[in-house]
């Protein structure tokens, strides 16, 4: 068993678990939802799963240089709901969050209300149960909902990224609760995204990228697949026009039944990452007709939503039935790219 070191974090004596969640709401420490109360056991449980001292350091926020320990990342993973089994996750999530190619503080801190989405690869996802199949993105699986709960909940309260202060949100999304979900490796002959950026086969990872809110697009009426990625291209340049122009780290989630006629015509995730590239471009021009005239000018100069094919993040997940898919947007183009980690394994060791 893990010998830890003991616990720093201040203790709080309440007559009940229903008077736990009283104090955290009325402190600002929750997400507005009831917490699970952080007592020792449970911390040292988190720590004792991933095999981390109580004061490891996880990453260090680069602007404000706040230190996150394992032993406060463990404290918001059993405030979310988290297992203990859970709690390496979290925390290869929050050490991907803090490295510099994500731009923490500016994920967190911009009017534009970006959400960090986690993409979990590997074995642990079925050790954990995690859902990547029907709903996906959404209710049912307390694991999937309690990892993204449970970095949110870092955010709040080892960064202060609270709505008025540092979180500076204009509007936020529903992703900013939680946004986690696992890749269908079962269901699909694509490679898995991790091992796609650099993760040994074998080896689970989470993947971490900044994103402004989903889009879901549907296409039912062919079989080509060029015809349905132009669906995903269109919504890619919807966003460009509607949102950011900037090129970046766009996800594309692909559910069964669109994967299979991809898969059946041969394609593979890189030809769906060219095709994409070259589809999804708009005109600085184009501005015009979506009400930005004034900051479209003449140019006609052609903007790509990928800087390379190799920006496009294609993952396998989604339920069985319904020709749907979903665009993931990057939160503010090439400034924050996606960081994949390995959980439980240094491969700079």
């Amino acid at each position: 068993m893990l010998s830890v070191v003991a616990l720093r974090s201040r203790r709080l004596e309440v007559a009940d678990e229903l008077e736990a969640n009283e104090l955290y709401q009325r402190s600002g420490w929750t997400d507005g939802l009831p917490i699970v109360a952080p007592t020792e056991a449970r911390v040292a449980a988190c720590l004792e799963a991933a095999g981390m001292a109580a004061d490891e350091v996880l990453g260090t926020e680069p602007v404000r240089h706040l230190l996150l320990t394992a032993e406060k990342v463990a404290v918001n993973a059993v405030m979310a709901g988290c297992l203990p089994a859970y709690f390496p996750v979290v925390a290869a999530a929050v050490q991907a969050m803090c490295e510099e190619p994500f731009l923490l503080h500016g994920a967190t801190a911009s009017t534009g209300g970006s959400a960090p989405v986690l993409i979990v690869n590997g074995p642990i996802r079925r050790a954990l149960g995690m859902n990547a199949t029907d709903n996906a993105l959404a209710n049912g699986s307390r694991a999937n909902a309690t990892i993204g709960r449970a970095v949110r909940l870092v955010l709040v309260n080892l960064l202060a990224c609270v709505p008025g202060g540092l979180d500076r949100s204009t509007l936020g999304h529903p992703g900013k609760f939680t946004f986690c979900l696992a890749e269908d490796e079962e269901g699909s002959p694509w490679v898995p995204l991790a091992e796609e950026r650099g993760i040994p086969r074998g080896a689970s990872a989470v993947t971490v990228v900044a994103c402004a809110p989903p889009r879901q697009v549907m296409n039912e009426w062919t079989t080509d697949p060029a015809e349905i990625l132009e669906t995903f291209a269109a919504e890619m340049r919807a966003n460009m026009l509607g949102y950011s122009i900037w090129s970046g780290n766009y996800v594309l989630v692909i559910p069964k039944q669109l994967r299979d006629l991809i898969v059946a015509a041969g394609w593979q995730k890189q030809e769906i990452r060219e095709y994409v590239h070259r589809a999804a471009r708009v005109r600085r021009s184009d501005w015009h007709r979506v009400g930005k005239g004034r900051v479209a000018g003449g140019e006609d100069t052609e903007f790509a939503a990928l800087g390379s094919p190799e920006d496009l993040l294609v993952v396998a997940a989604g339920g069985p039935a319904g020709g749907f898919g979903m665009v993931v947007p990057p939160w503010f183009g090439s400034k924050s790219r996606a960081v994949t980690r390995a959980i439980g394994l240094c491969l700079e060791c």
